[in-house]
């Protein structure tokens, strides 16, 4: 297990905790699992927080954990609009038309999305760590990268935006949440911070 990056003393009457934590691959979010499968346990040792908001068990990056009810609320309640921003490995290539489309939103089973911020990047970020396990590479299928950022939370939502307009995802890293990014936090790594009450 990775060590915290900072860690401190009890946190004042007057702050919350407030863990930023970049979880792995593989990992669920929720500290104890029946069937054995890897939980926030392994990595985090600080009692009596939770996590607000999730993250897929195959999706990679930001998860914010608190031990504070009105601040998980903030969060993760759909009309404070916290903007959401994910790096997203995709197969095939985003054309204009994919991207205004995301940008437009797209319809989904639930309904359609708000419009989304999106751009396409030059390829891999130099500073992302390798996926355990890797992407399967398949030399005939392109692949590339989108920066998108989203202020709703349903189940599953990048991944089915991207689906929907003909670019399955294949790779999905939330990097930043409200004023709160990843930075160079690794995976299994967590960073304590106070926020106001």
């Amino acid at each position: 297990m990775l060590q915290p990056v900072a860690t401190g003393d009890r946190l004042s009457c007057d702050t919350v905790m407030l863990i930023l934590f970049n979880k792995p691959f593989g990992v669920l979010c929720q500290f104890t699992d029946r069937d054995g499968r890897p939980t926030l346990a392994e990595h985090v040792r600080i009692k009596d927080v939770y996590a607000a908001g999730r993250l897929d068990q195959d999706s990679e990056g930001l998860l914010l954990l608190t031990d504070d009810g009105a601040l998980a609320h903030r969060i993760t309640d759909p009309r404070h609009r916290q903007a959401k921003t994910y790096l997203v490995q995709i197969e095939g290539h985003a054309d204009m038309q994919a991207l205004e489309s995301l940008r437009r939103g797209v319809l989904l089973k639930d309904g359609p999305t708000l419009p989304a911020q999106v751009r396409a990047l030059d390829g891999e970020p130099g500073w992302l760590w390798p996926r355990d396990p890797p992407v399967r590479f398949r030399k005939t299928v392109p692949t590339a990268w989108l920066e998108l950022s989203i202020s709703e939370g349903r189940n599953r939502q990048v991944r089915r935006m991207t689906a929907a307009v003909g670019l399955p995802t294949l790779r999905l890293i939330r990097t930043r949440v409200g004023a709160h990014e990843l930075g160079s936090l690794q995976p299994g790594q967590h960073r304590l911070i106070e926020e106001s009450r």
